[in-house]
């Protein structure tokens, strides 16, 4: 059985010792050996893993993990099985799920909250539940004990990114652009800014996702950043047939950029 690892405070030790966070993005699902996937990526360096819960609409992910998704449905996967597939995962790091509102309406709020708690997953990203109608899911993750991770994006005005930053548990995601999940030749500009809006309204961990594809990108990002979120281009390796080994060495490579940050300054 997974242990249950808390994410903001796993996150913010990690960070007090001066740490980048890195948190990979896996399509759960994905190939039988997905859940090896899992836990390589976190033997490479992983702070934490974000494991999505494929569904047949993904409105915030572009092409490649659309892919993704689409293969893992036609292989049989399930909110279910994917949530319980995850408590078999010795990751030794904090899980967390992403998903779409549908997949959270259907189980039933305080369901899916049990169940993700049960089964050693601690935190939730629901992208396309609007911050205004947050309550009900909010009440049942909250009781449960699900750290719901809340998304603000380069649009987003100053006062809503104050509230968002406070009702946020986990770590706050800054979205690096607008545009879905995809690689990107050049880290935006919009991603920094994000950042820098962010840490100057909340103490919490501040992740930069979507665009952040290389190891250059992620040491980009995190200047401004606490860390970053990268998915498309660790999917991407997994859909041309790389296994949980091409998976761990991506990661290291990321690793090892955000690492020689704390080196260099």
């Amino acid at each position: 059985m997974t242990e249950l690892i808390r994410i903001e405070p796993a996150l913010r030790a990690a960070r007090d010792a001066g740490r980048k966070l890195l948190v990979p993005y896996v399509t759960g699902g994905l190939g039988s050996d997905w859940c090896e996937v899992v836990a390589a990526v976190a033997a490479a360096g992983a702070d934490a893993i974000e494991v999505g819960i494929p569904f047949s609409d993904p409105v915030m992910d572009g092409p490649t993990i659309q892919e993704a998704s689409m293969r893992a449905l036609a292989q049989g996967a399930t909110p279910s099985s994917i949530v319980a597939e995850l408590s078999e995962v010795d990751a030794g790091v904090p899980l967390v799920v992403m998903t779409y509102y549908n997949v959270v309406y259907r189980g039933g709020h305080r369901r899916f909250a049990r169940s993700l708690i049960e089964h050693g997953v601690a935190g939730a990203i629901v992208p396309d539940l609007p911050y205004d109608e947050f309550g009900e899911w909010a009440r049942a993750a909250d009781d449960a004990g699900v750290e719901t991770i809340l998304l603000a994006a380069p649009t987003t005005p100053d006062d809503r990114l104050v509230e968002i930053c406070a009702r946020s548990r986990g770590w706050v995601y800054g979205v690096g652009l607008m545009g879905v999940t995809g690689e990107r030749v050049t880290l935006a500009e919009s991603a920094s800014t994000m950042a820098k809006r962010l840490k100057a309204v909340t103490d919490r961990p501040v992740l930069i996702g979507v665009g952040v594809s290389t190891p250059d990108q992620a040491v980009e990002a995190a200047t401004e950043a606490d860390g970053v979120i990268v998915g498309s281009a660790l999917v991407r390796r997994l859909l041309e047939g790389g296994g949980p080994e091409a998976a761990a060495t991506f990661v290291g490579e990321l690793r090892s950029a955000l690492d020689g940050m704390a080196a260099s300054g």
